[in-house]
């Protein structure tokens, strides 16, 4: 953030060592959310596994990047967090799915075998079921063949289940006692109110984490061999190879982790088993660590005796040429995580389209009636089926 502001109660130090503070609050909570709703479902379905493993790379490149770079203490602290929580993922994820790195494909709906009825069952048949039935009607009027043999219908009884023929029994059995009902009872969904009323004071909470965070904290570092801010400085300034190139390869393993969350989540047409916290978070600490980064001050020096010393005065165009190079140093972390902020966006966008939808896991397939069930038929008083036709 250059140039410099004047006049206010804060300074460009104070307000990226907030900004950097309510960033590290976030990071540090963000991956409770989904290891807790991972750990409540005994499911780790919604979760990419590719995912979390393209995730637990770039943490890594990020780890290794900072540490040749020289960047702030801060980061590579983050950076070690960031891999054990992705470690914890990924050791829920075999637990619940076994060992793969492959997202299963999600289940396409299956016949019911046998034309066993379900609660899912349609009342109506398939369309293809009653043309064959209205067709097998229509030959059996012309020829005037409409009663059928009693040990047809007797043949055709024993294949129906006369259990759910009752309409006083139910598809699943009763529970006994209280608890049971209690348990029975499905539990009401929280309403986007709700969520959002829960989701918003979570975040302000960890805001408010972050900001009294940094005012805990102590105010300046201690310098050694006696450092001047402006040594610093020239210390971030400089360009490491390693440390450049682990840091672009670490933005392009961030940019490409969400790609297969997004991905599962457009082919499950859901996002049940995601928690709308984990990308809540980490979208607030990667817009704040992004305003921390930009809220810089150059400081305009000059070296004597070993040291880098500031002056009064910057000539023309200096602060602007050292933010520049500031920025250019940074660029790999500004583009992992500016271009991860965009996607998460995206993830957000199929949380709001499929807000209504439930996992295919959950779904109950349709079931397969044939053309002679296509009527209902009757129980009469000795037991034996008959048709509705038959007299």
């Amino acid at each position: 953030m250059y140039p410099p502001s004047m006049g206010y109660g804060l300074d460009i130090e104070a307000i990226s060592g907030i900004l950097g503070s309510i960033s590290i609050a976030c990071w540090v909570v963000v991956f409770s959310p989904q290891i807790i709703e991972n750990y409540n479902k005994k499911s780790a379905d919604g979760l990419s596994i590719e995912f979390i493993v393209i995730w637990l790379a770039g943490d890594f490149f990020n780890m290794a990047g900072g540490v040749l770079q020289g960047i702030m203490p801060t980061m590579i602290i983050l950076a070690i967090y960031y891999t054990l929580a992705d470690i914890v993922l990924l050791i829920q994820c075999f637990y619940y799915r076994g060992f793969t790195l492959r997202d299963p494909k999600p289940n396409k709906p299956a016949h019911v075998e046998d034309g066993q009825a379900s609660e899912r069952t349609p009342l109506v048949p398939e369309r293809s079921a009653r043309g064959e039935l209205q067709r097998a009607l229509s030959s059996t009027d012309a020829n005037g063949e409409r009663t059928r043999s009693a040990s047809t219908y007797r043949e055709h009884l024993t294949n129906l289940n006369g259990t759910y023929l009752s309409p006083a029994t139910p598809m699943h059995p009763q529970p006994e006692d209280k608890d049971d009902v209690e348990a029975a009872k499905p539990t009401q969904p929280r309403t986007w109110l709700q969520a959002i009323l829960f989701n918003g004071t979570a975040i302000v909470l960890v805001i408010l984490a972050g900001i009294v965070g940094y005012y805990l904290s102590p105010s300046t570092p201690p310098h050694n061999d006696n450092r001047t801010d402006a040594d610093d400085q020239a210390s971030t300034l400089k360009f490491s190879l390693w440390g450049q190139i682990f840091g672009y390869v670490c933005a392009v393993l961030y940019l490409g982790s969400r790609l297969p969350q997004i991905l599962l989540n457009y082919r499950r047409q859901s996002t049940e088993g995601l928690n709308a916290l984990f990308f809540l978070f980490a979208c607030l600490g990667n817009l704040t660590f992004v305003l921390s980064i930009f809220a810089f001050e150059p400081i305009c020096a000059r070296h004597a005796h070993g040291h880098w010393h500031e002056r009064s005065h910057c000539k023309p165009g200096e602060a602007g040429a050292i933010y520049a190079r500031y920025i250019l140093v940074n660029l790999s972390w500004l583009i992992g995580s500016a271009g991860t902020l965009v996607l998460d966006f995206a993830v957000f966008a199929q949380f709001f389209m499929y807000r209504n939808n439930a996992a295919p896991e959950a779904a109950a397939p349709p079931a397969v009636t044939s053309p002679a069930d296509a009527f209902p038929r009757t129980v009469d008083g000795e037991g034996r089926g008959r048709e509705p036709n038959e007299r």
